[in-house]
């Protein structure tokens, strides 16, 4: 009798034991992909700071003589293009052709930006403009937050990725559905500066 006291004890302690370990994995796993998730939220919302910064800077630009009219229609299309790639703001994409897709729209138009910001230099009347000046370091500073927050992501989405495919909550995460989420990568055009002539000034 003894015996069958103690055999089942041992079995109720693998159970509770096992019990702990899925449990804990999938714990694991849940604060982990909202890590990911909160984390592509502050991504996205980067983004949207800089979009919201954009008609204002399209608008000072405008006013200064002789400016180079094909600068904003790149940077007007190219915001354009950023607003027909939606993603969910709550959840960091699965997808890597939808994310790669975001991030193609968001490197035209930081290319676009830059090339104004470059064009610009040549105008002495809005290096002078207190409101063109000013919207450029938003800009510059946002710039730099997406690219915090961006480096964030990936350091969010790297551990997530390991604990997916690492054993024991690799088990969990086949079971429930939990799947590996895509980096942001450089995009080719980030290597390069963009290339910028200057029209000639009398």
């Amino acid at each position: 009798m003894k015996k069958k006291w103690i055999i089942v004890g041992v079995v109720g302690l693998v159970v509770v034991v096992l019990l702990v370990l899925v449990v804990g994995s999938y714990n694991g796993l849940v604060g982990k992909s909202q890590a990911v998730d909160s984390q592509w939220a502050q991504v996205q919302n980067v983004y949207q700071r800089r979009a919201d910064l954009i008609p204002n800077l399209v608008s000072t630009v405008t006013g200064a003589a002789n400016f180079e009219k094909s600068t904003l229609v790149a940077v007007t299309d190219a915001r354009a293009s950023v607003g027909r790639v939606t993603l969910d703001a709550s959840h960091a994409p699965e997808d890597a052709s939808k994310l790669q897709e975001f991030q193609q729209a968001q490197g035209q138009l930081s290319t676009a930006l830059s090339r104004l910001l470059v064009v610009s230099e040549q105008y002495p009347e809005l290096k002078a403009n207190a409101n063109f000046l000013t919207l450029q370091a938003q800009l510059e500073g946002t710039e730099n937050r997406i690219s915090v927050e961006r480096e964030r992501f990936n350091d969010d989405v790297r551990v997530y990725n390991t604990a997916v495919h690492s054993f024991p909550s690799s088990m969990m995460a086949g079971m429930f559905g939990f799947h590996e989420k895509p980096y942001f990568a450089a995009a080719p055009q980030a290597q390069s500066d963009p290339a910028v002539t200057f029209p000639n000034f009398k």
